[in-house]
């Protein structure tokens, strides 16, 4: 079969703050699972991500801390990249914004789109603080929103309803800076007139159709995503500024343009691809077959925050750009709840993963395990403390763990870790390994229409499935008196083990690598997991905890943390 070549995109992440469970739920965790199933199928993936270190976030909160933004980015993004890595995000780069080499590219992006026309330059009024005299940039102006009358929606976004906003659409609009109300003054800017892409984004999005070729097949998109897409189109699209007043971000590369930079919309989803170009230049790859090769897909994984801007306009800026790919899928997710609150990081509601870390050293997967099987994929869900405890307790301890267990300490026991050869073979034990055959394509195909939290049950029903047949042929009670029925048991289930150590990798990489250590195992593919792995004869290691029980105290610590 021939491989494909996939274009893995994360969110860049705003370089102001640590990572928290709802940007690891919505953006990270996904697509990692996503790149780990299918390099495990052979496949090229180029998995990219970074810091987004421009734009009026970063400046208010340095104004904030009172130092740079340059001090906060770095800060921020020290922190965030080596989150990530202990996380087991494997990402093949994570990339800054704030790199020369991706200030050239966005800037060469600018001036294509401006020598093509694709821009139109006005002059309006927007908001100004007279007491800081500067224009006022998205994020510099909060208010009521429009839509639900949260008191402190900003400039672009409501981050209450999530609905996409502009600064004169609040109400009674006041400047973060000064808190005063401001002014109105006349600036020029550089507009997208986004109406004039309308034809074909419009086939695009609702019949997967470009250039009159069929593209993608909407069907596979999420509700969500082509629901707010179509709501966009159906409304109209209007002209857009894609450049904002500020000192801080990538320079406006026209002249007599002094004080002006990119808007940050249009400057971030190009950081995807100058850390595809960092990345090919320091592992000698060709860029441009991961973003103009038709054999390649592109994949963005983002939160609901984010669709409209990776589905219209950063597609409209690409296409602009001729011979870019679009994505083939932009597989979204709902928000992540906290304890049945919204997360706010202002109000430190919030469960910040270096602390989640250091808190529960080891226990990386356990996190993982329980923001995918909780994963808001078509509708907001919730995370809590004591769900948490639960999945970790009674599905990971009591159902994975404790078959391992019994495995490997029956194995070790009776045989020394010699893995015993298999004898004949009842109807069951042929329905059982018929059952295990079926696991690679079932978890496969659910990753491949991005639905992990099915994936990830499927998974756990390997694991059910071995300790079923565990608990069905009781082999402990028949050692003495039928051996090699013995063997034939124990035989199966470490083939089942072997199993669960490959397919658990995508969802559970380090307990994947402590699981295979203990069977003795090198990195094996995707589709081994349907084949005998362990022959008879082969040496297994003694069995050690794949999943540590988690008490109440520890719980309880967290929430009152959280509560704090």
């Amino acid at each position: 079969m021939k491989k494909k070549r996939f274009t893995v995109t994360s969110a860049l992440l705003y370089a102001n703050g640590p990572i928290h469970l709802g940007h690891v739920s919505g953006a990270y965790l996904p697509a990692d699972i996503f790149v780990r199933y299918q390099k495990s199928k052979g496949n090229d993936v180029a998995f990219i991500s970074g810091s987004d270190e421009h734009g009026a976030a970063i400046t208010l909160q340095s104004k904030r801390e009172g130092i740079s933004p340059k001090e906060i980015i770095d800060k921020y993004d020290d922190l965030n990249r080596k989150t990530f890595s202990e996380f087991g995000i494997d990402f093949s780069i994570y990339h800054r914004t704030s790199s020369d080499l991706h200030h050239k590219t966005s800037q060469d992006f600018f001036l294509e789109m401006h020598k093509n026309n694709q821009f139109i330059k006005k002059t309006t009024e927007q908001f100004y603080d007279e007491e800081n005299n500067q224009f006022l940039a998205d994020r510099y102006i909060s208010g009521k929103c429009p839509k639900c009358n949260e008191e402190e929606a900003y400039g672009d976004q409501c981050e209450k309803c999530g609905s996409t906003l502009s600064p004169n659409e609040l109400i009674n609009p006041i400047s973060t800076l000064s808190g005063e109300t401001p002014i109105k003054k006349k600036t020029s800017h550089w507009y997208l007139p986004m109406q004039n892409h309308e034809k074909w984004l419009k086939e695009w999005v609702e019949n997967g159709e470009l250039d009159s070729t069929h593209h993608h097949n909407p069907k596979e998109w999420r509700s969500q995503v082509l629901g707010q897409c179509k709501s966009w189109l159906d409304g109209g699209l209007q002209e857009r500024a894609m450049t904002r007043d500020l000192d801080w971000g990538v320079k406006v590369p026209l002249s007599k343009e002094n004080g002006k930079v990119l808007y940050v919309w249009m400057d971030a989803p190009i950081g995807y691809i100058s850390a595809t170009k960092q990345w090919a230049e320091d592992n000698n790859k060709n860029w441009e077959d991961y973003w103009k090769d038709e054999n390649s897909e592109l994949i963005h994984f983002i939160g609901k925050d984010n669709i409209v801007f990776h589905c219209i306009i950063f597609p409209i800026i690409l296409k602009a750009n001729k011979r870019y790919n679009l994505p083939k899928n932009v597989p979204a997710n709902e928000f992540l709840n906290l304890e049945g609150e919204k997360l706010s990081t202002s109000k430190n509601w919030a469960i910040w993963l270096h602390e989640y870390l250091e808190d529960f050293k080891g226990q990386e997967d356990s996190l993982r395990y329980v923001l995918c099987a909780t994963a808001p994929e078509s509708k907001d869900t919730n995370f809590t403390w004591k769900d948490f405890q639960a999945k970790n307790n009674n599905e990971l301890v009591a159902i994975f763990g404790n078959f391992i267990n019994r495995v490997l300490v029956l194995t070790n026991k009776y045989w020394d870790g010699i893995v015993p050869p298999q004898n004949y073979l009842e109807d069951y034990d042929k329905e059982v390994l018929d059952k295990i055959k079926e696991f690679p394509e079932n978890i496969g195909n659910s990753i491949e229409k991005f639905r992990f939290r099915e994936a990830l049950q499927e998974l756990i029903s390997l694991a059910r499935l071995g300790n079923k047949y565990l608990a069905d042929t009781e082999p402990w009670k028949i050692k003495k008196t039928n051996e090699k029925r013995t063997e034939t048991i124990m035989h199966i289930s470490l083939q089942i083990a072997a199993s669960l150590s490959i397919l658990s990798h995508p969802f559970l990489p380090f307990s994947s690598k402590k699981l295979k250590d203990m069977l003795n195992l090198n990195e094996l593919n995707w589709d081994d997991a349907k084949n005998y792995n362990l022959p008879a004869g082969w040496q297994v290691n003694k069995a050690t905890l794949l999943f540590i029980k988690i008490e109440d105290e520890k719980i309880n610590t967290q929430i009152a943390k959280l509560k704090s």
